[in-house]
């Protein structure tokens, strides 16, 4: 297997993308290649002393930043990472792409590289999120690839998230719930009515509505929503966990008293802080494009990219595009939205 990951994408590249390569490279047999600027991420390697054989670097000449338009800068730096890692997925000189840059550009690179899975109208970014105390996770889509949603992408977002999570963590029969304002199926606006509509006559095991304060607890095994409010709910719970666990430090370190009970209590807090931290989770598969993609989060380090690699693998065993595509052949219910062209031509 041939893992690609964009050796310039997030904030801490190419140091800490090079530093979780070696790691992963170190653990497993399979080729990672990093794509990026050929001489910086050469002299990384030989600053960390790499002298093994499983990692590969593909020169790239460009970078797409968060400051520019995504669309644009994907369509005129042909030489991007982004570009270039697609271009290799869709030639089949890779198994999986993982970036931690733009997810802008990430996106629109898969569009106009890879395109859609015929019958999908708009791809998602699925994230697992924490099931508090369970050592579980509720996988929630769309985080942040569509803004602005139609009734039938969160009803093809059902199906992809029903989908993944059955053939990655073998949950048969996943539960399936729409992020609304109330559990009662006349909740929320036209969108979301038409959506509660659409997804309770689907052959997924939709189980209606779930409010935001719910999906921590683990009510469900799949949350569906529109980017922006999954974007929103995920940065805000995000933030909100960081906050608790410094308040907590904060706490537990002020006094000679806390600091024992702390040290008495060092597993059982270093388990709860890993139920937050994002970096154990691996990278979010961007469903609906026509080949394997992962975005990790922007602010990434050397442990992150390790996990990303590692479970990557699984992500492309599990061959959760091609049962993707063939759910959308097989699935009469789905042929009204079969009749859009959806190649790499969609827009970005």
């Amino acid at each position: 297997m041939n893992i690609l990951i964009d050796g310039m994408g997030g904030d801490y590249a190419p140091q800490e993308i090079v530093k979780g390569a070696i790691s992963a490279a170190r653990k497993i047999e399979d080729t990672i290649t990093i794509i990026g600027a050929q001489e910086l991420i050469g002299t990384e390697l030989e600053k960390r002393g790499w002298d093994g054989d499983n990692i590969a670097v593909v020169n790239a000449t460009e970078a797409v930043t968060n400051n520019e338009a995504p669309a644009m800068a994907v369509r005129k730096k042909k030489d991007a990472t982004v570009n270039v890692g697609m271009r290799m997925i869709k030639a089949g000189d890779g198994d999986v792409f993982i970036s931690g840059g733009s997810t802008g550009a990430l996106l629109a690179a898969g569009l106009l590289g890879l395109g859609r899975i015929k019958g999908i109208k708009r791809p998602a970014i699925a994230a697992f999120f924490p099931q508090i105390g369970k050592n579980e996770t509720t996988l929630l889509l769309d985080c942040g690839a569509n803004v602005d949603c139609k009734s039938e992408y969160l009803y093809q977002f059902g199906i992809m998230g029903s989908i993944y999570v059955e053939n990655v963590k073998g949950i048969e029969h996943p539960d399936v719930r729409l992020l609304n304002v109330g559990t009662e199926a006349e909740k929320g606006d036209d969108l979301h009515k038409e959506a509660h509509e659409l997804l309770a006559n689907s052959s997924i095991n939709f189980k209606g509505n779930v409010e935001g304060r719910e999906i921590a607890s683990g009510v469900c095994d799949v949350v569906v929503t529109d980017g922006f409010s999954g974007n929103v709910f995920l940065k805000s719970s995000e933030g909100l966990a960081l906050s608790i666990m410094g308040r907590l430090k904060d706490v537990l370190l002020g006094g000679t008293i806390s600091r024992i009970a702390a040290l008495m209590l060092s597993k059982q807090l270093k388990e709860m802080k890993k139920e937050f931290d994002y970096s154990e989770e691996g990278g979010a598969p961007i469903l609906g494009l026509k080949g394997p993609v992962l975005k990790i989060h922007g602010s990434s380090k050397a442990y992150a990219v390790y996990n990303a690699i590692l479970k990557a693998r699984d992500y492309v065993a599990s061959d959760v595009t091609g049962q993707i595509e063939k759910a959308l052949a097989d699935n009469d219910e789905l042929s009204e939205y079969k009749t859009e062209v959806t190649d790499g031509n969609a827009e970005a």
